[in-house]
């Protein structure tokens, strides 16, 4: 894949086609993410007249493993509800819907604007070049952006995202802004609060990033907005740490030869901070991570709270 370059242009439907820009084939663009049956691609595309374009990145899903008797039916399916969710969300701090489209080769393309990094990968990259944690004002500045766009999903549009973690946080510049994505995983949440049960959509998220209610899954805790709050928390603690939440390969390997629950590896409980000690800056970080992964989500505050706090905190500084 690395030896086709990306095309420089890409031809525009006409007027008649509602304008609907052509996704080529996958091997003519970019890899540049991929996910549970998917993958991101970087699409330029040629400008209106008098115009500039920025890239979009495309998901698309994977082919199937028809030798490996894989079917990736659910999987299209997730991508039209993600685009029916994105196209109606509108906020700064969430990437933007683009459109949905046929690709050349016939599969669903969701194209969404384009960011230059995610949280994610820049953990990866620091830990690489063994750095410490990310300076204390660039985690702050993420978790502002990103309490401002879980707060419009969950008072506005009344959508829990459900699988929040640094790879779902996009950056652009030098964290000049932070913006969520990947709503596949979203479910909606009732007026107060709690996950709509009465929809056939669960909760799927990612097992280190998941709450302890959504593990425990007895029946009686309900999962909530406050269910997002606790990955939030996981996010701060990964730009501090530069590692994944609860994974140890040994501790991994040991559960899966014994057959142990998600809670032998520590899954739905906070993660310790590292033992060397940390600036004086990073308390009201520290403070946050605290009270955003407390066990009972009672505790925890809404995304509506993290911003007046933050908010607050910015002006003192």
């Amino acid at each position: 894949m690395d030896n086709f370059e990306t095309p420089q242009t890409v031809r525009l439907r006409s007027a008649l086609q509602d304008d609907k820009p052509l996704i080529p084939e996958s091997p003519l663009m970019r890899t540049i993410g991929y996910g549970t049956g998917a993958s991101v691609y970087r699409l330029k595309h040629s400008p209106k007249v008098g115009m500039c374009r920025s890239p979009w990145a495309v998901k698309k899903v994977c082919r199937p493993n028809l030798a490996a008797g894989v079917r990736l039916d659910k999987y299209a399916l997730r991508l039209k509800e993600e685009a029916d969710i994105l196209k109606k969300l509108n906020h700064p701090n969430i990437v933007g819907f683009r459109a949905f489209v046929k690709g050349e080769d016939g599969r669903d393309c969701l194209a969404m604007e384009e960011c230059d990094a995610s949280v994610g990968d820049l953990i990866g990259i620091r830990s690489e070049d063994g750095l410490g944690p990310f300076p204390a004002e660039k985690i702050l500045k993420v978790a502002l952006d990103i309490s401002k766009a879980l707060h419009y999903l969950h008072t506005e549009c009344r959508l829990l995202h459900g699988d929040l973690k640094s790879l779902n946080v996009l950056v652009n510049g030098d964290f000049e802004v932070a913006k969520l994505c990947d709503f596949g995983a979203s479910v909606p949440l009732k007026a107060n609060g709690e996950m709509d049960t009465d929809t056939e959509l669960e909760y799927v998220g990612t097992a280190p990033w998941c709450a302890p209610e959504v593990l425990c899954n007895d029946g009686l805790t309900p999962i909530t907005a406050k269910t997002d709050i606790f990955s939030f928390g996981l996010i701060l603690w990964e730009m501090i740490t530069l590692r994944i939440p609860h994974f140890d390969e040994s501790l991994i390997e040991d559960a899966d030869e014994s057959g142990s629950s998600a809670s032998d590896v520590g899954y739905g409980t906070r993660p310790l901070l590292p033992e060397s000690p940390l600036g004086d800056e990073y308390k009201p970080v520290i403070q946050l991570f605290n009270s955003c992964t407390e066990e009972d989500f009672n505790k925890r505050p809404s995304a509506k709270e993290i911003v007046e706090q933050l908010e607050k905190l910015k002006e003192s500084q």
